[in-house]
């Protein structure tokens, strides 16, 4: 059952919009002049003068990719390339490599010759983050990408990426992890299975 409903009266100050849009320049020119001429602790400007104040960001702010290092300075990663196939952006390349015979981790993981990532091509998703089963890819920095004119800048090779420390100021990572060689280590590699 339809019924009819009756519009309100309207002026022409109503339909010209002029009254509206005089208060919304009015509320506009207020708070220009209050934050232009007003002292700074009394502005409600949400701005900051970058880069001389730095905002902090929340805790949980996926910043800058970086790479964990082991107790003697190499990579975590293993070069199981979890990372670069959970990328949705596809903008993780790695070149694995294998160990040298004589070292203790030969036959038993790898290592990244090349690990690339472009920070341009980056969604800061940190699906990457969650793939990686060796906790070697962090999001912690606590910082952004810096400002550049370049794109070779913005591309971060495994050298950059492992000099860039955590919100903290180390380079390991929380999460223990029993490498060969440890007094931790379980014994158990492709010599000597479970």
């Amino acid at each position: 059952m339809a019924y009819k409903i009756n519009k309100p009266a309207r002026t022409l100050a109503v339909q010209s919009y002029v009254v509206e849009a005089t208060k919304g320049l009015m509320i506009t020119g207020a708070r220009f002049f209050h934050n232009t001429f007003a002292k700074a602790e009394n502005s409600k400007i949400a701005t900051i003068r970058y880069p001389e104040e730095v905002r902090e960001y929340p805790e949980r702010f996926r910043g800058v990719h970086r790479l964990t290092h082991r107790t003697d300075g190499s990579p975590r990663c293993v070069a199981c390339l979890c990372c670069s196939t959970a990328c949705p952006a596809q903008c993780i390349y790695i070149e694995p490599a294998e160990y040298a015979p004589e070292d203790p981790r030969y036959g038993y993981e790898r290592y990244p010759r090349a690990f690339v990532i472009d920070e341009l091509r980056c969604i800061f998703c940190g699906y990457c983050v969650e793939a990686c089963p060796c906790d070697a890819i962090r999001m912690d920095t606590g910082t952004h990408v810096p400002a550049s004119t370049e794109r070779a800048h913005f591309i971060f090779d495994k050298e950059i990426l492992m000099s860039i420390p955590g919100r903290d100021g180390s380079y390991v990572t929380e999460n223990p992890r029993h490498e060969p060689g440890d007094p931790s280590f379980p014994g158990i590699d492709r010599k000597h299975g479970h």
